[in-house]
């Protein structure tokens, strides 16, 4: 039976990722692949969906995976699973936060923590820029440029060069997400 395996995986990724939804995407897409649920391209697609629709991108992929896997149940229990854990860790903290942040030890764990995110984050977007662009999936595989995604890639970086230079202030995340959608719905039709 799926229903417990997806609630116990989504669980354990919320347990252990620290660094909100960009850092547990590499968590999430080794425990999906490893288990067969999605092929990497069909995670990759659902990270996609997860980023554009509103709400935290784990909630949002642990939901669309559940889903895929054991319908409206399956997507119950994966998105229980992988907000739980940091609901009960956050309930502990609140309680304990004003006492917490003095001790040495608390400082010296969240200054370890802070790069080990970053990493985590920065590895994901490596992999995902590689994987959709490059078409590079593991070593061995031959480089095959994805052209329509380059494009689409250089006009997004474009708009939000332009739009910095004219305005002098970020483009916005959402414009940026629409502009990028409305690009794979005319190339990819």
């Amino acid at each position: 039976m799926i229903y417990p395996e997806l609630f116990w995986t989504f669980f354990q990724i919320g347990a252990v990722s620290f660094g909100g939804g960009y850092g547990m995407i590499s968590l999430i897409m080794e425990k999906v692949i490893t288990n067969g649920w999605l092929t990497e391209a069909e995670l990759l697609n659902m990270i996609a969906v997860a980023e554009s629709t509103p709400g935290p991108i784990a909630v949002n992929i642990a939901t669309f995976v559940g889903s895929s896997q054991g319908g409206v149940l399956g997507a119950l229990l994966a998105t229980l699973g992988v907000i739980l854990p940091s609901f009960i860790i956050i309930l502990i903290i609140a309680a304990l936060i004003s006492n917490l942040l003095k001790y040495k030890g608390v400082q010296a764990f969240l200054g370890g923590v802070r790069p080990c995110v970053v990493g985590l984050i920065l590895a994901t977007a490596a992999t995902m820029l590689i994987s959709t662009i490059f078409g590079f999936k593991s070593l061995g595989d031959t480089v095959v440029p994805n052209l329509l995604g380059l494009i689409i890639f250089a006009i997004i970086a474009a708009v939000a060069i332009i739009f910095k230079k004219i305005t002098k202030k970020q483009p916005s995340p959402i414009l940026l997400i629409l502009i990028s959608a409305g690009l794979g719905m005319a190339f990819f039709r």
